[in-house]
């Protein structure tokens, strides 16, 4: 057999392969390594989780410093003494629905089709199968018990789906208003139902105290029961305790003492830019904002201030009642293994922009509200300016907690920056507003596409204009910050998922119902 030759050139070329593979392999195993002992040490510590939801909360927290009249000592506590603020945090969708399903899914909306208010995840062929946050853990071994809005809440046949079917314990606290003091809203009664009003079911603009005290008010016996929880031992589990609050979500109704902590002749209202809409165009230079009913009804009224202190008011009720939380769990035997995530579905506009409410692309719409305590990790007090979006919730949670990582997520762990608030963290983030539209930051720039306004964009620099004034989509000079920015959009935008549809009946029979278990609530706390 004729022996054959490899020149030096193959040989070497085979030796240094060979040497490359074994490198790689070496690597994986250490990366592999790196992560079951990154897995074990979450794992030693058991941790149990704490996850709280604040609807229709913005920035204007004292620690996060949207506004500096904010009294809210018990997240300001919270946030200086063991956790740390995510000072650029954004959500997943700017309306509730959509927001939160993203967040519990682990996918975006473009992802599922669910958009708006009205699309159950349950009715939504890409979602309705997945498993959600709640279950992940419940699946791992984890008692899981919620109340208040933690799943949006939709009307079906069966009754009213609060996404109790995603726990192994879910509770209506109950409590109520008890009727009011009193009572303002910038709408005149003769516009209650004229195409000028300012009404939408269940977010009527109005303001006003409260008759009942605050230990019968609704997010109050909320916050109790969970507080009542910490006292429990879960037969040696741990656990993943959901809680929920409804303010300051409209109409803002709280007792009188969150008003009297701000005195109208003191308090100071945000400056409005009035001509703020005029840069904002599609292709053809059509403005495609104006200001809207609630603004307009507050700017005619002249209650811009009663408006922007009753929000206050509400936030500083919220972290009232969450320092019940807080307190019963320093008490507690889980103070020192308890992971805590405080968020707000979306931000908020309280004048910005001529916009009273939520929906929109804007960065006061986008941005949220987040702190997170994770003993043993987060160092207290200090604030990172990480990207990170309320989706990535989900990969973070299951890793802190050593579980199983769930392919299914679309977010991404933010784990890293909680042990070094520092870190270098600013890939592009993605928030989404009904089909088509989409606004993407990295920390500095923001770009939004109007898929369903024809095209039409913006694009700020938030070194220079973090109140986005001017729009700089169409200046040629900015073009390549566009497309990189462009690159993290969708590719695909799922259609529509099923809205709720239910005939006449069942809706009686749903409100018939909600009155009952209202009723039961409120004979509960007296």
């Amino acid at each position: 057999m004729k022996r054959r030759e490899v020149s030096p050139m193959k040989f070497l070329r085979f030796i240094s392969l060979q040497v490359a593979m074994a490198v790689t392999a070496a690597g994986a195993l250490v990366a592999a390594d790196d992560a079951r002992q990154k897995v074990a040490e979450y794992q030693s510590k058991g941790y149990n989780v704490l996850f709280i939801a604040v609807d229709d909360m913005n920035d204007w927290v004292g620690c996060m410093g949207g506004n500096p009249q904010a009294i809210t000592p018990h997240m300001d506590k919270l946030a200086k003494e063991k956790g740390v603020v995510l000072n650029k945090a954004y959500c997943a969708s700017t309306v509730c629905c959509p927001s939160r399903s993203a967040i519990l899914t682990g996918k975006q909306p473009a992802s599922t089709g669910v958009y708006g208010n009205r699309q159950n995840l349950k009715n939504a062929p890409k979602a309705k199968d997945l498993v959600t946050l709640p279950e992940y853990f419940a699946k791992h071994g984890y008692h899981t018990l919620s109340t208040g809005k933690i799943f949006h809440k939709h009307p079906t046949a069966k009754g009213m789906d609060e996404g109790q079917w995603a726990f192994k314990e879910f509770v209506d606290a109950g409590g109520g208003n008890g009727g009011m003091l009193w009572s303002e809203s910038p709408a005149a009664p003769k516009e209650a139902g004229s195409a000028n009003a300012t009404k939408e079911k269940g977010e009527e603009f109005r303001w006003g105290a409260v008759s009942a005290p605050i230990e019968q008010t609704k997010d109050y016996v909320s916050s109790k029961w969970a507080a009542d929880q910490l006292k429990r031992d879960f037969a040696g589990k741990p656990f993943f305790l959901a809680l929920g609050l409804s303010k300051p979500h409209l109409p803002w109704e709280v007792p009188q003492q969150f008003f009297d902590l701000y005195p109208l002749d003191k308090f100071k209202t945000v400056e409005i830019f009035r001509d703020d809409l005029k840069d904002i165009t599609n292709k053809a230079g059509k403005e495609l904002f104006s200001a809207d009913p609630r603004f307009l009804a507050a700017d005619k009224a002249n209650l811009h201030k009663q408006a922007q202190r009753a929000y206050l008011a509400n936030l500083s009720y919220a972290d009232h009642c969450l320092g019940l939380v807080f307190d019963a769990l320093a008490k507690s035997k889980y103070a020192d293994n308890t992971i805590v995530m405080i968020w707000g579905d979306h931000g908020w506009h309280l004048g910005e922009k001529l916009k009273y409410g939520k929906t929109d692309l804007w960065e006061e719409s986008d941005r949220v509200p987040f702190i997170v305590s994770v003993p043993g990790v987060t160092k207290a007090g200090l604030k990172s300016e990480a990207v990170v979006n309320l989706l990535d919730m989900y990969p973070t949670l299951i890793e802190l907690c050593g579980l199983p990582a769930n392919p299914e997520n679309e977010g991404r762990s933010f784990a890293p920056v909680l042990k070094d608030p520092t870190l270098a963290w600013n890939v592009p983030t993605l928030t989404t507003y009904n089909f088509g539209n989409h606004s993407v930051t990295d920390g500095r720039y923001r770009f939004t596409y109007y898929g369903s306004k024809g095209g039409a964009e913006e694009l700020y620099d938030h070194s220079v204009d973090p109140l986005e004034h001017k729009n700089l989509a169409a200046q040629p000079e900015h073009k390549e910050i566009i497309e990189r920015l462009r690159l993290a959009m969708p590719k695909h935008n799922e259609p529509d998922s099923p809205a709720n549809n239910l005939s006449p009946e069942e809706k009686k029979d749903i409100a018939k119902g909600a009155r009952k278990g209202k009723k039961a609530g409120a004979e509960a706390v007296k």
